[in-house]
Formats: structure tokens, C-alpha cells, sequence
């Protein structure tokens, strides 16, 4: 069987490294095509774009690939979170940074999504609510359990990762101007009230159980000394701590802006 996804293993964790087709393809393919298109489209390429959206393909390769796609699948708990928080809130921002507005009209056009991504967008409360039904599904054990036993499965929670990132960040900075939010408070509250409230329960959930939740991480190989317990509550703590550096300091670059303009127009 040919293995182009990350999937559970029930071999012993080695540093032996393992390639995915399916994952370089995932990368590549979009970095080439926004490559030929940035060229075709203009003779001034905007680096700082180019930069930011080969970022984000960057990190969603690292998330995908071995060796923390592969931990991620089917040996820590901890790992899966963090493929989790790299994906929706590095790469899938890095991503819509550095996607041009004509870029962004163009897909969106071609794909008959247009509409509802503007319409997403400017719907902070609809993106909130499925984004955190996202986080909440993806993370029940019946879903690890069931996905992260075979590569179609595997896949699919890694996309639907990356779908919920673009969910979360439309409102705040979508390519299309008009599609997120205009007022500059309503994105702050947004951002904190989306990333901190809900995720607090599973997060705690985690962090606070007596017993492993996820029998996929439970009954795996262990690595090191790190009990099942422990990297669940390790999982918890990535949860709770690790978009606060994010958001907090989206929310400030935020409130720097609107202050800075309001200087400018009282001057």
C-alpha cells in the first residue's frame, strides 16, 4: 500500500523517516501555481506577498509532513494539537496575507464562492460559531479515532484545519476588502471572544482529565518517558497558552492602527 498521508502507525516510534507524496504535492502544486500567476499577472512582484503565502506554505508543509504530521497521527496527543494551532492560526493567515486582491477574486469567481466568502466574512458571528464547531468536532474523540486510522481520513481533518483557519481569520483580513469586518473594534472582540472563550472548555477538559480521552494516543507506542496522561495534558495546555501570543498580538497591531489613524485625523 502506497502511503502518501499521514495515518496512525502501530510500529514503535523510530527517527526513521518516512515520505509522503501527498503531502509535497499538497505544497508544491499551489506554491508553483501562485508563483506563475504573481509573474503572468504583473512584472512588479510585491515580495512582501509572496513572502507571507510561501510562508504559510511552508508551515502547512511542516504540520503535514514527517516528523510532526506523522506524531500528530497516531502517537501524541500534543503533537495533534499543534498541527492543529499551525495550521488555523499560522498558516491558513499567512496564507490570506499574501494572496492579492485580484488573486483572491479570481478563485473565488472560478469556484462560485464569492458570495459566501464575502458574506462569511462580514459575518463575524456566523465564522466564530464555525470555527469553534470545527475545533469542537475535530477534536471529540470519536472523530480522532475515527479519521486518524487511515490516510483518507487523516487528510481530510488536515484540510478541514486549514478551511477553519480561513474561517477564523476572513473576518479580520480577507484579500477581499469587502468581504470582513470594517469596524476595527468589532475584529478585536471578535478575535479574543472566537479564540478564547469556547476553546477554554475542551482546553480545560484536557488538561484536567484523570484518565486519557483518546484511545488512538493512549494504546500507542509510547515515546520517551511521557506517560498518555501527561501529553494530553501537554495537548491542554498548547490549547489554552499557545494562541495567545497570536491573537494578543494581532489585537494590538490592531489597536495600534486604528490609533495611529485616529492621531492623524484629529491633528
Amino acid at each position: 500500500m502506497i502511503v502518501w498521508w499521514c495515518t496512525a502507525l502501530e510500529a514503535p516510534w523510530t527517527w526513521e523517516w518516512i515520505p509522503y507524496p501527498g503531502i509535497w504535492a499538497a505544497a508544491i502544486v499551489p506554491a508553483f501555481f501562485y508563483v506563475r500567476s504573481i509573474r503572468r499577472h504583473s512584472s512588479e512582484i510585491d515580495r512582501r506577498k509572496t513572502i507571507q503565502f510561501l510562508s504559510g506554505i511552508l508551515v502547512f508543509w511542516i504540520a503535514s509532513d514527517w516528523p510532526l504530521g506523522t506524531l500528530g497521527a497516531g502517537y501524541l496527543a500534543s503533537a495533534h494539537m499543534t498541527q492543529f494551532l499551525l495550521y488555523t492560526l499560522v498558516a491558513a493567515p499567512l496564507l490570506l496575507l499574501g494572496t492579492p486582491e485580484w488573486m483572491a477574486r479570481l478563485i473565488t469567481s472560478k469556484l462560485r464562492i464569492y458570495r459566501a466568502a464575502t458574506w462569511l466574512g462580514r459575518s463575524a458571528v456566523t465564522a466564530g460559531v464555525i470555527y469553534n464547531l470545527i475545533l469542537v468536532i475535530t477534536h471529540a474523540p470519536g472523530t480522532v479515532e475515527v479519521l486518524r486510522r487511515n490516510q483518507f481520513g487523516s487528510f481530510a481533518m488536515d484540510i478541514v484545519w486549514v478551511l477553519a483557519g480561513f474561517v477564523l481569520w476572513l473576518p479580520v483580513i480577507s484579500p477581499i476588502p469587502e468581504g470582513r469586518v470594517r469596524s476595527v473594534w468589532a475584529k478585536m472582540i471578535y478575535l479574543f471572544v472566537t479564540t478564547a472563550v469556547v476553546a477554554v472548555i475542551p482546553a480545560s477538559f484536557l488538561t484536567f482529565a484523570t484518565t486519557p480521552i483518546y484511545s488512538i494516543y493512549e494504546l500507542a507506542p509510547r515515546i520517551g518517558t511521557i506517560t498518555a496522561r501527561e501529553d494530553q495534558q501537554f495537548a491542554g495546555i498548547i490549547m489554552k497558552l499557545a494562541t495567545i501570543p497570536v491573537v494578543w498580538s494581532t489585537i494590538a497591531v490592531l489597536w495600534f492602527r486604528w490609533s495611529a489613524r485616529e492621531a492623524q485625523l484629529t491633528a
